[in-house]
């Protein structure tokens, strides 16, 4: 990894290609295809689970009350949908 301590996109589909005996197009093309299909079942409400790895899910947050960091003033933050990953135990374990 050339990024310090954050792998990023561009590192992972090098690891892929490396791993998987790929070109980096055809990683490339993998990895961003796995990133769309979570992202799209997430848009349609679904979860998915990589079993060993974890769930990512739809989280729904409350409308709640917050404050403006610059004025102290209290305002309304609306209810939104916000993504969410559980990790597997598998993947706990591994990283303890």
């Amino acid at each position: 990894m050339k990024g310090g301590d954050n792998m990023t996109k561009k590192d992972l589909i090098e690891v892929v290609a490396k791993k998987a005996n790929l070109t980096n197009k055809a990683s490339r093309d993998a990895v961003q295809t796995t990133l769309n299909t979570i992202r799209d079942s997430l848009k349609r409400g679904e979860k998915v689970v990589l079993t060993g790895f974890g769930t990512f899910s739809v989280r729904s947050r409350q409308q709640r009350i917050g404050r403006n960091p610059k004025t102290g003033e209290r305002i309304t933050l609306a209810a939104r949908k916000a993504p969410g990953f559980t990790p597997g135990k598998t993947f706990k374990k591994a990283i303890r």
